[in-house]
Formats: C-alpha cells, sequence, structure tokens
C-alpha cells in the first residue's frame, strides 16, 4: 500500500506518546498521525468557555471577509464554519467580489472594528493583487485581530511577548508539535517559506522554544541540502509537491503545512511528495486531515480568547 500523497511527516519520541497515537499502518513505513485528535481535545476545552461566556451575556463571534471565491477560501471557510458551530461561535460572512476596490475592502474592516458584536475578524488571504494588502491589515482592531496579521500581533510573536494572537497555521503546528511530544529543545528546523502567514512568526515561535532555526524560500541555494540536514523540516512553501525525496533523509520530522489546489489532480495537496518518501519517514499526517484541521481549532480559540478578553 502507497503512502497517500499531501501529507505531513512527523517523528515522535519513543516515550510519552498520547493515547492518540495511531500507529503503524500495515504496509506503511511511515506512522499516520492527524491533526483530528488535536483539534478534538483544543474544541472540547473550548466549548466549555464559550458556554460561559453566554452565561454572561457574550455571544463568542466570528466575522469572516472574503474576497472573490478561490477554492482554498472557500475550503477554509467551510472548516472554520463547521468547528465554531461545534465550539458555539456564532458566524457571520462579509462577502466581497474579486473585483472590490482598496476603499470598499477598508469599509468591511472599518466596520467591523466598530461592531461590538464581533469579537474576532478573519480576513482571507492573499488578497488581489491590485489591492494593498499591508494597509487593510494595518486598519484592523488588534483586539480582533484573531489571525495575527496586525503590525501589533506579529510585533508579539517576534519580540516574543503575550499579546495579541500568532497566525492560526503557525499556532497550529506549534499545537500539533506539543500533542505528539515532538522534541523541540536544541533541536534543528528548517523552515521552508519565508511568509509572515506562516514562516517567519513559526520559525520566531521554534526560537522561544529553543530550537535552532534556518529559514528558507524558494530562492535559497541547494535548498534540499538544508532540509536534509535538519532534524525537524516544516514546509510552508505553497508549491505542489516541490519537496521530492532527494530533500530527506532517513528518521527526520516532516510537517507539510501546504495546501495547494492540484488541477490536475482535482483535489488539494502538500508541498511535499509523501508518495515517494513514506518508506523513510517516521510518521505522517494526512493534507488535508493535518494542520489545516488543527488550524480552525486555533482560529475558534483565538475568538474565544478575544471574546473573554472583553470582560476583563
Amino acid at each position: 500500500m502507497a503512502c497517500r500523497a499531501g501529507m505531513d511527516i512527523l517523528v515522535l519520541q519513543d516515550a510519552g506518546r498520547p493515547s492518540s497515537w495511531l500507529g503503524k499502518k500495515e504496509g506503511f513505513m511511515a506512522e499516520e498521525l492527524r491533526g483530528a485528535p488535536v483539534a478534538k481535545k483544543i474544541t472540547s476545552e473550548l466549548a466549555g468557555r464559550a458556554e460561559a461566556l453566554k452565561e454572561r451575556g457574550v455571544t463568542p463571534t466570528l466575522a469572516f471577509v472574503r474576497v472573490g471565491e478561490r477554492p482554498d477560501d472557500l475550503s477554509y471557510q467551510h472548516a472554520a464554519e463547521k468547528r465554531c458551530q461545534k465550539v458555539g461561535i456564532e458566524t457571520k460572512l462579509v462577502e466581497l467580489p474579486a473585483e472590490a476596490s482598496q476603499e470598499e475592502i477598508e469599509e468591511a474592516i472599518s466596520s467591523l472594528n466598530s461592531d461590538d458584536s464581533v469579537h474576532g475578524c478573519l480576513l482571507f488571504r492573499p488578497l488581489p493583487k491590485a489591492i494593498d494588502e499591508a494597509r487593510i491589515a494595518s486598519i484592523m482592531a488588534p483586539a480582533k485581530d484573531v489571525d495575527g496579521i496586525t503590525p501589533g500581533s506579529l510585533y508579539g510573536v517576534f519580540a516574543g511577548e503575550q499579546q495579541g494572537f500568532p497566525p492560526c497555521t503557525a499556532a497550529a503546528v506549534m499545537a500539533l508539535i506539543d500533542h505528539y511530544g515532538i522534541a523541540l529543545e536544541g533541536a534543528r528546523v528548517t523552515v521552508v517559506g519565508r511568509s509572515l502567514v506562516v514562516g517567519r512568526p513559526l520559525s520566531m515561535l521554534l526560537l522561544a522554544r529553543n530550537a535552532t532555526v534556518t529559514l528558507c524560500h524558494s530562492r535559497t541555494k541547494d535548498l534540499f541540502a538544508a532540509t536534509r540536514q535538519a532534524d525537524i523540516v516544516v514546509s510552508a512553501a505553497g508549491r505542489a509537491h516541490m519537496l521530492t525525496r532527494d530533500a530527506f533523509r532517513p528518521g527526520q520530522t516532516v510537517i507539510d503545512v501546504g495546501m495547494n489546489w492540484s488541477e490536475a489532480e482535482g483535489r488539494f495537496v502538500g508541498d511535499v511528495a509523501t508518495d515517494v518518501i513514506c518508506d523513510i519517514a517516521e510518521a505522517c499526517t494526512p493534507v488535508p486531515g493535518g494542520v489545516g484541521s488543527v488550524t480552525t481549532a486555533i482560529l475558534a480559540q483565538h475568538t474565544i480568547e478575544a471574546a473573554e478578553r472583553t470582560l476583563a
């Protein structure tokens, strides 16, 4: 049986494996780890907090701002809506056409800033090329920035201070690592992808846990040499199957954050060509079904925290 394409790979320590450890499937060299147990644990804890907020007259509410109908945006929106429903978070959608102007998007964000019934705001990115995305991010109220896109939130991540919220996907990677007991202290970690959505903030979160981090990107010379030397590889480049067998060596931890729409395959695939490395991998999480499922749980967690802060 071949290992499915588009999976995250994780190496676990021999000791202290949680009860959600799935073990090896027959015919697999790699272990399969799913994000579902991680997300379920987070979600179950959040449900009680949402109920406590409602008892105090606060209904936690998350607003989505979507420009156009990109397949990956729609997929994430639907998954996030389901997660919020399980937790007890209300959602609302602000949907703008793909040709929306800078002013229209800014007006939508400003309206949500002044809406006291909304506690969290998620802006789907990337925005159309004609839009000044940095300007849009800068006008969002930091208190409602549950996906860590405002300058204040990012400052908190890079300065190592507990303010705002880190980007959800970066935080989801950390939650997955913690859940499965992957050691970071002193580990060599190569992060592929330098975006402010995942790569750079994740590097800071890893550094805060005493990992030694190498940040790479598509123009890194001899990229595969950088990934092979690492104990842990995190790929967040957003390029389908860009990391092939030659990028890895036996015994590594490889976390595939990629969610790339493949027209040829008619589905989402990861950055890692996992079907050709499963015989040297130690463990796998599916794409979709790995980091992505945890990301929606982190989004819900940040929304609950933002609602709780209004009562502080």
